[in-house]
């Protein structure tokens, strides 16, 4: 913390003072304006002292050890105030008389590891209220990633807080991709968690800014699998031998028909589902993720599935909608239900909420709001996410464009006023159409247009 000092000795009269007799000299300490006052435990008279200068006066070699020694001990002081700047102390100039009066404590100093850990004890305290049992185990690996690149950078078991700063980070994000051979998307998702940890320390004062102001952290696209209806069809028809692959089938299709990630659909209980405001049943709970509401209206496959295990034993004797493996357990047999039912891809909630909200809502004509609220997003951009356009939906969609503009000619290779008004007014429909497109997208699906309409004439 930058601030200003300044530094003189004066004469403070003692009580009961006689003209002429000697007086203390006093180090006045000013810091921003305010002062404090530290004896030298000195005195002299005031006809051999020199107010503005601050020091004695002579050329007696009693004037000049008194005066060195006045300046040893203004650097000394001096010194003080240096130390604490450095670790970025409050500075008063009481706290700095106090410092050199040995009488002040230093600023405690945190490290890096203990700022993590008193981070994770407190939302492990807070888990199934304010943080799910997901969001504690991504902050204690981040400890073990930060404590073995501690231990690979540093060679040290810990370090102050006050190290964090660029080259840290930019170190420890090469470490994360080098050494722990993370891909982009996850060095980058531990770096943000690590960004959590040090605005904290920023808060708590332990660190005077935030290193990571400027330092970009973008992930990159990735593929994001959901299934067709054709593969819908295919793990709903499937006949499985084993009750256990019937029910993992079964909670994956009530997943994929509800939108409902796997803890809201393990602890989903018969009270949960109410009759609707338009008569039919409803899923009415909260979020664990979020703690949002999530009304969904319940599509007939879902219905037929909870019919079905309404009466099973384990539902029964813990109040429950559906008996439910554990979530690894649940992802062991889903590799089988996907391989027995001839699908190419590794079944998971992810797969089953993404299919929720593409193939099932959005491929049907549900607006993407009311998908995001079914899905209990707080943001209308995470629900952006799962919203692919399926070629079939594009399909649908552009019918009633393609007969509109069936007659217009278009020659080839011939850039023309009327061809660059066509091709606007459908890139203009199509941005009214698909609001939340990208500019590829658009410009794709005219390229396709135009070779359809140059076929047709």
């Amino acid at each position: 913390m930058k601030t200003n000092l300044s530094l003189l000795f004066f004469l403070k009269k003692p009580k009961n003072y006689k003209d002429g007799a000697p007086r203390f000299i006093y180090l006045r300490i000013t810091v921003d304006g305010q002062r404090a006052e530290l004896s030298a435990g000195r005195e002299i008279e005031p006809d051999r002292w020199n107010a503005k200068a601050g020091k004695a006066v002579g050329t007696k070699e009693e004037t000049k050890t008194l005066n060195t020694f006045l300046n040893k001990f203004k650097s000394d002081v001096s010194a003080v105030h240096t130390q604490m700047v450095a670790e970025g102390a409050e500075i008063t100039a009481e706290r700095v008389k106090l410092r050199y009066l040995g009488k002040d404590e230093p600023a405690p100093s945190h490290t890096i590891l203990e700022a993590i850990k008193d981070h994770n004890i407190k939302i492990e305290a807070l888990v199934g209220q304010d943080y799910a049992k997901g969001t504690l185990k991504r902050f204690q690996v981040l400890e073990r990633h930060i404590g073995g690149y501690i231990q690979h950078q540093y060679k040290k078991d810990d370090l102050d807080v006050k190290k964090i700063d660029r080259a840290f980070i930019a170190n420890f994000d090469f470490y994360l991709r080098n050494e722990k051979k993370n891909a982009n998307n996850t060095a980058i998702k531990y770096l943000k968690n690590f960004g959590k940890i040090v605005r904290i320390c920023v808060d708590n004062k332990w660190l005077e800014s935030d290193p990571f102001v400027g330092y970009k952290l973008k992930s990159k696209p990735v593929q994001r699998d959901f299934l067709t209806s054709d593969e819908l069809r295919r793990i709903s028809l499937k006949m499985f031998v084993t009750e256990r692959l019937t029910q993992v089938r079964d909670f994956f299709l009530f997943s994929c028909f509800t939108g409902l990630s796997y803890v809201d659909v393990k602890k989903l209980k018969p009270s949960d589902i109410i009759v609707g405001v338009d008569g039919s049943r409803w899923i009415n709970i909260y979020r664990q993720k979020t703690g949002t509401r999530v009304p969904v209206p319940l599509l007939s496959v879902a219905e037929a599935i909870l019919d079905k295990y309404k009466d099973h034993p384990v539902c029964i004797a813990n109040d429950i909608c559906l008996p439910i493996s554990s979530n690894q357990k649940m992802n062991e047999y889903l590799v089988e239900v996907a391989e027995l039912s001839g699908v190419k891809k590794t079944l998971g909630n992810r797969v089953a909420k993404r299919t929720f909200a593409t193939t099932v809502t959005l491929c049907n004509g549900v607006p993407i709001e009311s998908v995001s609220k079914m899905l209990g997003h707080t943001n209308l951009r995470t629900t952006q996410i799962y919203a692919q356009l399926l070629d079939e939906k594009l399909a649908i969609d552009m019918a009633p464009l393609k007969e509109l503009f069936k007659n217009i000619p278009v020659q080839a290779n011939a850039a023309t006023e009327q061809n660059a008004l066509a091709e606007q007014t459908l890139k203009a429909f199509l941005q009214i159409l698909y609001p939340n497109a990208s500019e590829q997208q658009v410009t794709s699906q005219i390229h396709l247009l135009k070779e359809s309409l140059l076929q047709a004439v």
